[in-house]
């Protein structure tokens, strides 16, 4: 399976030099959150949309195919008023496991 991370082109390039991906979102590190946040194809746009879209430095889409990862992805159930469920990267993300790394434009 493949699923989406919105990153700093700054962040993807510390982690091809220290070989692990550790920014679980905008601001916020693995450690801090205790997992990192990711999200399915129909999804990551509005991620991009709601939290990314003032970003004034370049973004990436990182496209991670899960069988690659040495850590565990869990669908975590909706937060409460919410229906969409939302894949969580329970530890860093290996370079290797990133097939694709395009521009994050949501256009």
């Amino acid at each position: 399976m493949r699923i989406y991370h919105v990153a700093t082109l700054a962040d993807w390039e510390a982690a091809q030099t220290s070989g692990a991906y550790t920014t679980s979102t905008r601001g916020v590190t693995l450690e801090q959150e205790g997992y990192i946040h990711a999200s399915r194809e129909d999804q990551w746009r509005g991620v991009y949309e709601r939290y990314y879209a003032d970003v004034t430095e370049p973004l990436v889409l990182l496209v991670v195919d899960t069988d690659l990862l040495s850590s565990p992805v869990v669908e975590e159930v909706p937060a409460p008023g919410m229906t969409e469920t939302y894949p969580h990267v329970y530890g860093p993300i290996d370079p290797a496991a990133v097939v694709e790394v395009r521009p994050a434009d949501p256009a």
